[in-house]
């Protein structure tokens, strides 16, 4: 079965929401998830998640262009791992790939390769940075935040208050309220 999946930024494109409908229906979709929802929201994304769940062994999840689907290669990368776990294959109309062919997988492929690449590139340089900055004394690291407010936790702790409520009110987390007071 071919599940689409539609995706709009705002309330205000509802030009191209119908127009990504269409072209799923006309690609053969027979069931059709859409949402409005911000690429910046892309983690909280109900429709695509219930698309997800709704797809079985041999489904192709597809959508009308990447930019709808994923924020990033990496990105896509990680929604296709999740489909390949549960047998689902990945059409993407306006660039061709199919998941479910061996053409698409190695399209794929190579564009998770390359993605990979540009990460595996920009963490390099970023270390290269960090030690240049370290070595001429100006990268101190991220300031310690909880450590900051040692003195803090214990007023609070020796007033009676509760480990959780401390983290909430310090802005800290639980387990660093524990570390500073088994110090």
């Amino acid at each position: 079965m071919l599940v689409g999946y539609a995706r709009s930024s705002t309330i205000d494109q509802v030009a191209s929401i119908e127009s990504q409908e269409r072209e799923l229906r006309a690609a053969g979709c027979e069931e059709v998830y859409i949402e409005q929802v911000s690429s910046v929201d892309l983690v909280r994304r109900e429709r695509f998640e219930e698309a997800v769940k709704f797809c079985r062994k041999g489904d192709v999840l597809v959508c009308t262009k990447l930019d709808r689907l994923a924020r990033s290669v990496p990105h896509l990368v990680e929604i296709q791992q999740r489909l390949e776990a549960k047998g689902v294959a990945l059409k993407i109309l306006d660039m061709g790939l199919d998941t479910s062919t061996a053409q698409g997988r190695l399209m794929f492929n190579i564009v998770g390769s390359i993605a990979q690449f540009e990460r595996e590139i920009m963490l390099e340089r970023q270390r290269e940075g960090i030690a240049k900055a370290k070595a001429e004394g100006k990268y101190k690291g991220r300031k310690p935040t909880a450590r900051a407010k040692a003195e803090e936790v214990r007023k609070l702790a020796a007033e009676g208050m509760g480990a959780t409520a401390i983290a909430s009110q310090l802005g800290i987390g639980r387990a660093s309220v524990y570390r500073i007071l088994g110090d």
